[in-house]
């Protein structure tokens, strides 16, 4: 399917009450424990989440204002922020998850239907329509879920969103000249998803298994361990996605 601006507002929604419930599930103690990001704690892995949002509120109004406004100040400031954030109290972070996502929906409903269409500057760098921010706070919530590492998976996101995340993941990767050529057949889908498969160097590396480890692997998420190549070997390593 091709996302429209009512999907991804859904699987925002959804994501951001998945996180939700996520979150108020975990003990105190268990926000200073790694996630499953390297060098963070879930404390910075929902410090990050609610820092998202603002730069999502940030973009928005920038949309419906006119007014430049990037997504952060500066990629310095954003992880100088989080880093001052993860040291907070559990319920300090709580408060601000909670708080930051209500404000980024409050935002999102007061958006005029135009404003939609406006063209901003993504977290990233490169310009994009506003309504790109629903995709990727979709993305966000949905994907840092499985890295508090408290027992989410990629099994969790609605169907179609993981299909949209695949076409999404091997777009991206398929600009990068220096990522390998590989070939995604899913044993629970009918489908494919392919990586620089029409390029003309390196050898084409067939991966099977089913659809939602395949994206733990591709999204750096999983080693892999379910899945097998072609030729029965576990696929190695990738580099990051973004």
């Amino acid at each position: 399917m091709t996302r429209t601006l009512a999907t991804s507002l859904a699987w925002a929604a959804d994501g951001a009450a998945h996180l939700r419930g996520m979150m108020t599930r975990m003990g105190a103690d268990a926000f200073a424990a790694p996630s499953g990001l390297p060098d963070w704690t879930r404390a910075h892995v929902l410090t990050h989440i609610a820092r998202n949002a603002d730069a999502m509120v940030n973009l928005l109004h920038w949309a419906r204002n006119g007014t430049p406004t990037p997504a952060y100040a500066s990629p310095e400031q954003r992880d100088a922020d989080i880093a001052t954030g993860a040291k907070r109290s559990p319920a300090e972070i709580r408060d601000d998850v909670i708080a930051s996502s209500d404000r980024l929906a409050a935002v999102v409903r007061d958006m005029p239907a135009s404003a939609w269409s406006a063209v901003v500057e993504g977290p990233k760098g490169g310009a994009m329509p506003a309504s790109e921010v629903l995709w990727l706070r979709a993305r966000e919530v949905w994907i840092h879920a499985v890295d508090l590492d408290i027992g989410a998976w990629f099994t969790d996101l609605p169907r179609p969103m993981l299909h949209e995340l695949l076409d999404d993941a091997t777009q991206t990767l398929g600009a990068r000249p220096e990522f390998p050529r590989l070939l995604l057949v899913p044993t629970d889908e009918q489908r494919t998803w392919s990586v620089r498969e029409d390029a003309d160097e390196g050898e084409l590396t067939e991966v099977r298994g089913p659809v939602a480890e395949l994206a733990a692997w591709l999204l750096g998420r999983s080693k892999g361990r379910s899945l097998r190549t072609a030729q029965g070997t576990r696929p190695t390593a990738l580099p990051p996605w973004i």
